[in-house]
């Protein structure tokens, strides 16, 4: 016998985006993720069938198109019903910052997926021309602690081996603050002041990093709703 639907709109909603997969693969989509390499680097524990079945699932409902070549190759883009559903993943970031993060340690902190948050939320229009590369060293890891950025324009792309470019900017602190940055929770000139973020290579670049430093998209909400 076949399951009946709810005929509540709520529970319907619940059923399509309650599941953590669904949501990380929509928030991807939100930070600039449109093939399938983009959503396996954003969320590196996800296995190749339940991503497939993910993807299939939110095409089916109608919240993502699949453009282009078949397999690894293929586009994915949010369609209206994707893009309205934004507000909502935004909206769950903000309850889970308020009263859910107080559950979380520092070590249960995928930093494959902080490390991807932060370089898609880089803020290139605080950037000079050409190319800018920064390296990173976590502080508070014993393990994938080195990190390199390299921007160029809107393109920017995450490492976890050495690239082979000339620095511009190394970057040393603790993971759980520079994603307390990330998140407005701390103040970056304040962290930079009692070195526990530690900046040092091109001067320029140094001083303005309040114009470059990634930015969360639930805080870029919250600013521009006081703002509105």
């Amino acid at each position: 016998m076949p399951e009946l639907a709810s005929h509540c709109p709520a529970t319907k909603a619940a059923d399509i985006l309650g599941d953590k997969w669904t949501l990380q693969i929509l928030r991807a989509m939100i930070l600039g993720a449109q093939r399938y390499s983009d959503f396996t680097a954003a969320m590196p524990r996800i296995s190749p069938s339940v991503l497939s079945a993910r993807l299939k699932r939110l095409c089916d409902e109608g919240l993502i198109v699949k453009r282009g070549d078949t397999g690894q190759q293929a586009l994915y883009r949010l369609a209206p019903a994707g893009r309205e559903a934004g507000p909502i993943v935004v909206m769950m970031a903000e309850w889970g910052l308020r009263w859910a993060k107080r559950n979380m340690r520092t070590d249960q902190i995928d930093v494959g997926v902080a490390m991807w948050d932060l370089h898609r939320t880089l803020r290139t229009t605080g950037l000079p021309d050409g190319e800018t590369v920064f390296s990173i060293t976590l502080s508070d890891l014993d393990k994938h602690n080195r990190w390199w950025i390299v921007a160029q324009g809107e393109r920017v792309d995450l490492c976890d081996k050495d690239p082979g470019r000339s620095v511009d900017v190394y970057i040393h602190g603790p993971l759980e603050t520079i994603l307390a940055v990330w998140m407005d929770e701390a103040n970056l000139d304040d962290a930079m002041r009692a070195e526990e973020i530690v900046m040092t290579g091109e001067r320029l670049l140094v001083d303005s990093a309040k114009s470059w430093f990634p930015v969360s998209p639930v805080v870029l909400a919250r600013q521009a709703a006081v703002a509105a």
